[in-house]
């Protein structure tokens, strides 16, 4: 008999190969669509927004054509719990938040693992570009880079738990986007040449804090911009305007370039600095996953999704944060992203920056 699958189908190009992968592997696959919102209820029109009746279409066209079942599954109400509100929160809180890290932690490998469970099936699978290796001597399953390191997606996927490394299929880990493009051609997928998708799927142009504003029907407080000794500077239009490291933007006439160094949120202030000023060796992180048993002192980290890693030194603080030194001091770092470490193209583990 065959191993049954669930596997998450977006309406893209690289959960459609995933599929048709499985399949040619031998697997009983299921099709699902995780339906997470409509774009009119957030308010957007966009051709590069998802979750879309046409995305949904192209999935189950694909589904048809490997003769799958295909089941649409609504998950809006938690992914705006779980990603929407905490996505407002952490900008409201001065934060820098990742929502495509929660999206995987609170919905694809935790509700979508809970129903596969519930429906007797062994395996979930998406198209991410990752992959999972079992590690005998550590007796635990690894997450390791994808292949392709221009496409690799693992830094998004560190909260995995064993249980969901164990019971999770990547097949596009040992594959490039080009390779995965032809496959779909020559199977004659509609979405062969489907654009991937940008940024934020719920922002679509990019522009969070009219969103934010928009979905809490809250404009924010407008406070002073100050400088790293408390001078006053200039007028700010609400702290969710703003990120760490942004120079562009900022409304006010200066006489030199200035960054956002940090927010303050109990003062309503934002702090810039001229760009030396924003290079920092150390960092706090919290919630951390460690997904390697072994004691791990150095490592390669990295404190954004397309940021090379760069070495440091981890110290364990307690059973959930760790302490990281770099040997160079990084620039930006933002609380609320995430801090990935590395050994090789083996991910260690990862945290939220504090």
């Amino acid at each position: 008999m065959n191993k049954k699958v669930l596997v998450a189908m977006s309406g893209g190009v690289d959960s459609a190969v995933a599929a048709y992968l499985l399949k040619q592997q031998g697997f009983d696959c299921i099709g699902i669509n995780m339906k997470l919102f409509s774009n009119e209820d957030i308010n957007i029109s966009w051709k590069k927004a998802c979750c879309s009746q046409k995305d949904i279409n192209d999935a189950a066209d694909v589904a048809s054509l490997l003769d799958i079942p295909f089941y649409v599954s609504d998950f809006s109400a938690e992914f705006k719990k779980e990603v929407i509100t905490r996505f407002i929160q952490a900008y409201q809180e001065g934060d820098t938040p990742n929502p495509c890290i929660d999206c995987n932690k609170y919905l694809k490998f935790s509700l979508l693992f809970q129903k596969a469970k519930q429906l007797g099936i062994e395996y979930i699978a998406t198209g991410h570009y990752a992959q999972i290796e079992y590690d005998t001597k550590e007796a635990r399953f690894l997450l390791k880079k994808g292949k392709d390191l221009s496409k690799d997606q693992s830094y998004v996927l560190y909260n995995l738990t064993q249980e969901q490394l164990a019971h999770t299929l990547f097949p596009l880990g040992s594959l490039g986007k080009t390779e995965v493009r032809k496959i779909a051609k020559e199977q004659g997928f509609l979405n062969a040449e489907k654009h991937d998708s940008q940024d934020i799927c719920f922002v679509p142009n990019g522009d969070y804090a009219d969103f934010i504003i928009n979905y809490s029907n809250k404009e924010p407080e407008p406070g002073n911009f100050i400088d790293i000794n408390g001078n006053i500077l200039g007028t700010h239009k609400g702290i969710i305007r703003y990120t760490i490291g942004q120079r562009k933007g900022l409304g006010i006439a200066l006489n030199k370039p200035m960054y956002v160094l940090k927010k303050d949120i109990k003062d309503n202030t934002v702090t810039l600095c001229e760009d030396k000023e924003l290079f920092a060796k150390t960092l706090d992180a919290k919630d951390f996953n460690w997904i390697t048993n072994k004691p791990i002192h150095r490592v390669k980290a990295k404190i954004r999704y397309n940021q090379i890693e760069e070495w440091a030194t981890v110290f364990k603080t307690s059973e959930n944060t760790i302490h990281l030194v770099f040997d160079e001091p990084q620039r930006a770092i933002a609380s609320g992203q995430a801090v990935v470490l590395y050994e090789g193209d083996i991910l260690v583990g990862g945290g939220r920056i504090l």
